[in-house]
């Protein structure tokens, strides 16, 4: 609805203003019909994508039989494609759609999305006879607030050394017809097992739920308590990736994009960018998971964790090389005077010296991204897919978010008079912006390492109790 509203808009003249004149000074301002029309139709596209986005992967992920060993390995690859052809998809928005909408018109570029909107929606519709749903149980964070609030509850309470006086709830599940799989007791977070800890009087398991917890319950909370660290070291990753819309494109914007006659826009980079995404992942489905298979012994290729931590890698050699290409880049803007004036002027340097910062984010985020995924869908409790997913890509936009509020720090740190970014970036210090990002990364990274040395993978978790993983698709739920 929202690029279908946002194609109208561009193609009834009443609902936009006109275009400003190429001798005027000013243009008309947008009326508020023309702008509530144009935010009506922005916000439904951002709640779509919201959606969208927060399910896909889930709903994707619960196609696959995680207790089958062949289908856990096809739900590792799908990971991969899927990832894959949303970058396709990227890669001819910032091209063809660019391209269209720069030259043909507007209108035709928003009414080409909308089209290839409802036509994905057929193709999928057309599956639904084919699709495993899984049965809706309640709210995830319901059950994460019970066991919070139950452990606050009893806080002066003692947890019993025997786990085996802990509430498990086994009663309550079979009168409920709703049968999770049972989870062993882990020693960790001992706090939350209060949630499970039954007071006098209170021997049946039809009390409040917000006063008594199944000890399940609380190993699943105890499950999305155990991601959080993996969470909060990713959002660095996404706080360099911003630099490559933002201070990335700036610099392009005053270096030499000629290929002959034709000048290459400044945000069409960005192609090299969704390029090597599209390349890393071939390579490491055709390439390095093969070669993981027989010196590692891993069937699935290097595990999440691990392609984080590679993704986590290629963005410091990112920050680095960054910081090395602004450097000959101010140079060679000195040399040829052009370091004047309120407005960076142009230098004589190809603008191809920053292909290496995009080619290594993009393969960075090819990593962590599939990583991030895989990670988040498989550790999380099993009717907790889409609550996870929303986590997972909640460090997207805190990516971005700290990137703010790292440029609004160092705007007020460097003062004005050797501001590291300047609004003339040939006047600037970017480059000492970049080496600042490069060593929160390396800190990021170390705290990273620290704490995915000591997790243990849900899967082996079970496996070490002698409980083997199964598929419970009367329960999982988003």
């Amino acid at each position: 609805m929202g690029i279908t509203i946002l194609t109208i808009s561009t193609t009834i003249p009443s609902l936009r203003p006109p275009k400003c004149a190429a001798d005027s000074d000013s243009c008309i301002p947008a009326t508020g019909k023309q702008l509530t029309v144009l935010y009506a139709a922005l916000y439904l596209t951002a709640l779509g994508t919201g959606g969208l986005k927060s399910s896909v992967s889930g709903f994707g992920s619960d196609q696959f039989d995680e207790s089958d060993r062949s289908e856990r390995k096809r739900m590792v690859e799908f990971f991969n494609w899927f990832f894959f052809f949303i970058n396709v998809g990227s890669l001819g928005a910032v091209t063809v759609l660019v391209y269209i909408q720069d030259n043909i018109g507007r209108k035709w570029g928003y009414g080409i999305c909308a089209c290839a909107i409802v036509i994905g929606l057929v193709v999928f519709l057309s599956g639904t006879r084919r699709y495993r749903f899984k049965k809706l149980m309640g709210s995830p964070l319901t059950q994460i607030a019970t066991v919070l609030v139950a452990a606050w509850r009893k806080r002066r309470l003692d947890v019993p050394s025997d786990s085996s006086l802990l509430f498990n709830g086994a009663a309550a599940e079979a009168s409920s017809k709703k049968k999770k799989q049972q989870l062993p007791h882990s020693k960790e977070f001992r706090f939350l097992d209060k949630a499970a800890v039954k007071e006098a009087g209170s021997s049946t398991w039809r009390g409040n739920k917000w006063n008594l917890c199944t000890l399940t319950d609380v190993e699943e909370v105890k499950l999305v308590v155990r991601m959080l660290p993996t969470w909060a070291t990713t959002i660095m990753f996404w706080t360099v990736y911003a630099q490559m819309t933002t201070f990335s494109v700036s610099q392009a914007t005053t270096l030499d994009r000629h290929i002959g006659s034709f000048e290459i826009p400044a945000a069409s980079l960005t192609v090299f960018f969704v390029g090597s995404i599209l390349l890393t992942v071939p390579i490491y489905d055709r390439i390095i998971t093969p070669l993981c298979r027989r010196f590692l012994g891993n069937p699935h290729g290097l595990t999440p964790l691990q392609r984080i931590a590679v993704g986590l890698v290629l963005s410091i050699i990112a920050m680095a090389a960054a910081a090395l290409t602004e450097m000959r880049r101010l140079h060679v803007a000195e040399i040829h005077g052009a370091t004047q004036g309120r407005v960076a002027a142009a230098v004589p340097m190809s603008v191809f010296w920053l292909i290496p910062q995009f080619l290594l984010v993009g393969a960075g985020e090819a990593f962590t991204y599939i990583g991030q995924l895989d990670f988040f869908l498989r550790e999380c409790p099993k009717g907790m897919k889409t609550m996870s997913t929303g986590l997972f890509l909640s460090t997207l936009s805190l990516g971005f978010f700290v990137s703010s509020i790292l440029v609004t720090v160092v705007h007020k740190v460097t003062g004005h008079e050797k501001p590291w970014l300047a609004d003339n970036l040939n006047q600037g210090r970017l480059y000492d912006f970049y080496w600042l990002l490069m060593i929160l990364s390396m800190f990021n990274l170390v705290i990273f390492l620290f704490c995915s040395t000591r997790y243990v993978y849900k899967e082996k978790r079970l496996a070490d109790m002698g409980i083997e993983l199964e598929d419970t698709d009367d329960l999982v739920c988003h």
